[in-house]
């Protein structure tokens, strides 16, 4: 699983950095350290529970707009196809504090997303859609989500992030319409 983001402490508090969040959340949870790969990603790996699946997870560390390289290297080297890829990522369009998750479907002017499925030659892979809001009144979106969150959502945003995390996690146990029946 891919956390979208962008690299450095410049941007690990903005809204654009909420899959970098997430991933950081699972590693933790699984008492993971984070490698450097040669694919141009940070990677934590482990087997989800005794004998389950192994799990990668990855930040690429690339800028937003060119995750998808970084992306289908790590398949290839873990020689896996996008049908078991899962991508956390911001949301513009859903309201903060909110997820979907969905295979497939359009990137709706997300360049990391776009990147991602251009480098892949396919759109369809599971994603998980964390709610970061639109920006206030006529700020660019290219701005806001660049920005830190503000003090109210930064007061609940530990259990979005958490939140987000467990919906990664049922989507590895449980599959795509449980998981969506859970979490929507």
């Amino acid at each position: 699983m891919v956390g979208l983001g962008n690299p450095g402490e410049r941007y690990a508090a903005t809204r654009h950095n909420i899959g970098h969040m997430v991933v950081n959340e699972l590693a933790d949870r699984n008492a993971q350290r984070w490698k450097t790969h040669k694919a141009g990603a940070a990677v934590a790996e482990f087997r989800h529970g005794i004998g389950g699946p192994k799990i990668v997870l990855a930040k690429p560390a690339t800028y937003m707009n060119l995750s998808g390289k970084p992306v289908a290297a790590l398949l290839k080297f873990f020689k896996t196809g996008p049908e078991n890829l899962i991508v956390v990522h911001d949301e513009l369009d859903i309201d903060f504090d909110t997820l979907r998750i969905k295979r497939g479907g359009g990137e709706g002017g997300h360049n990391g997303l776009k990147s991602t499925s251009q480098a892949l030659g396919t759109k369809d892979y599971l994603r998980v859609r964390v709610g970061i809001g639109r920006p206030p009144g006529r700020m660019s979106p290219a701005d806001y989500v660049l920005r830190p969150f503000s003090s109210t959502e930064q007061q609940t945003l530990p259990m979005h992030v958490d939140r987000a995390a467990d919906a990664v996690e049922s989507l590895v146990e449980h599959g795509l319409t449980v998981t969506q029946n859970r979490f929507h």
